[in-house]
């Protein structure tokens, strides 16, 4: 058993089990990815300015009491992405459920008004969020950023989210390859803003891309026009190569300190539709970081699948919107389907807070035992789900090693069923303040059950 100084400090935050941070062993149980499920379709590209290339590289964030949503636009009369044919277009919603198009008069497309708000080339993969920097001037209150293939990416501002101008006239940064989607953000851990964009990682060779593997790179800013130079993500030595065509980096809301990403992963050489022209089959997948540079690649497979539409078996489906909203007990995300056919939409997609992932025991028992913590709080919550018969059970082992009197397993009352926060308890007891900086570990005791994450508090 480790000294206090080398155990894990994780005060009050919500520790999701996402990855092996917490985790010293396990023993016939597992981290399991959570799939999101399919909710409604929330946008049809049914307007006469939305053509064959239009719902992706979405953006969502709430602002006050509205949901605000960010997507792209092609005009039909130009099916190119490089062509001036296409806008960044906005919706709005009071529940972020049901979304509309206001007319904003901001830009008409053949005379009639639209609710696009920027038009051009950077309209390709106009980013824009809202700023939480504490020092942010009230005139930039949003921000964007977009650009387009190697010619740099340009920073935005707004006052209103709605009315846009460059925040100057060079690029941020000019090292990476932008016609995808990239973002930014305010990085409330670093106090820095942040850009995830994409670059082309030549260094393998065992594609066929004469340019490399689309991958994903990283900067810093501390005022967002000078910026550090790119970096590549790292990840875990036998993590396959990838073509990662969109990141969706985001910090996950109430649990900070946890960087999700859920990028489209592109087979860019597979056909599986052969009267659609164009080649590639997409799905995503999620990675999850600690400090946002270095990536773990526990779960290898697709977060959402293209499943039985088969309009969604071609290029460039499933992109994952840049956004968490948090939405009563679930998280809602968005998705682009049915890519460049004359059916395509925006599809919300939810997970119970917390739950993208477990770590999991089936019917025959299994059990896993966290690494030395330093006990800051009064109870102990965990989000779980069993079956009927399934069970979750905990036990405290001191600082020596060894289980401690009356908080055994055996001495955990049982807990079943299906709870975001649940409070452990002992023989009817769940106070365990007597603990406060003591270092512990917990030891799980799982039949056919899913524990989501932990909460000392």
């Amino acid at each position: 058993m480790g000294k206090n100084n080398e155990a894990l400090k994780i005060g009050n935050r919500i520790e999701m089990f996402v990855d092996d941070y917490l985790i010293d062993t396990m023993n016939k149980a597992s981290l399991r990815l959570n799939p999101p499920q399919r909710r409604e379709c929330v946008l049809k590209m049914d307007k006469p300015w939305e053509g064959p290339g239009s719902g992706i590289y979405s953006v969502v964030f709430k602002d006050g009491d509205i949901y605000r949503m960010f997507y792209r636009a092609t005009f039909p009369e130009s099916e190119k992405d490089s062509s001036a044919g296409q806008g960044c277009a906005y919706a709005e919603s009071s529940d972020g459920i049901n979304w509309e198009r206001p007319n904003l008069g901001i830009i008409e497309y053949k005379g009639q008004d639209t609710n696009m708000v920027f038009t051009g080339k950077n309209a390709h993969n106009f980013s824009p969020f809202i700023d939480r920097n504490p020092d942010c001037k009230e005139d930039e209150k949003y921000k964007a950023v977009a650009g387009h293939h190697v010619g740099g990416l340009m920073g935005y501002k707004s006052s209103d989210c709605l009315h846009w101008e460059l925040i100057q006239d060079k690029p941020l940064f000019t090292k990476g390859a932008f016609d995808s989607h990239n973002l930014a953000f305010y990085d409330t851990n670093y106090n820095k803003y942040v850009c995830y964009s994409r670059y082309f990682d030549a260094t393998d060779k065992t594609f066929d891309l004469s340019s490399g593997v689309r991958a994903i790179q990283h900067n810093y800013s501390d005022d967002f026009l000078n910026w550090s130079e790119p970096e590549p993500n790292t990840y875990d030595e036998k993590a396959p190569r990838e073509h990662f065509y969109t990141n969706a980096t985001i910090q996950c809301p109430g649990a900070e300190h946890i960087y999700l990403s859920f990028p489209m992963r592109f087979m860019h050489e597979r056909h599986k539709i052969k009267e659609h022209k164009h080649v590639g089959i997409s799905d995503n997948v999620m990675m999850t970081s600690r400090d946002g540079r270095h990536w773990n690649r526990f779960f290898l497979e697709s977060w959402v699948k293209p499943g039985l539409d088969q309009r969604n078996w071609t290029d460039r489906n499933l992109i994952v919107a840049h956004g968490i909203l948090e939405i009563g007990d679930e998280f809602s995300m968005f998705i682009n389907e049915n890519y460049r056919w004359d059916s395509s939409y925006i599809r919300r997609i939810t997970v119970p807070k917390y739950r993208f992932a477990s770590i999991y025991a089936n019917r025959f028992g299994g059990t896993f035992t966290t690494k030395p913590i330093v006990f800051e709080g009064r109870s102990l919550y965990i989000n779980y789900s069993t079956s009927a018969p399934g069970s979750v059970k905990v036990g405290i082992i001191d600082e020596s090693g060894w289980p401690m009197s009356f908080y055994t397993p055996e001495d955990c009352d049982v807990i079943y069923g299906d709870e975001l926060e649940k409070e452990v308890s002992w023989r009817g007891q769940s106070d365990l303040s007597h603990l406060y900086g003591k270092t512990i570990r917990f030891k799980f005791e799982l039949i056919d059950a899913d524990v989501f994450s932990l909460q000392i508090k």
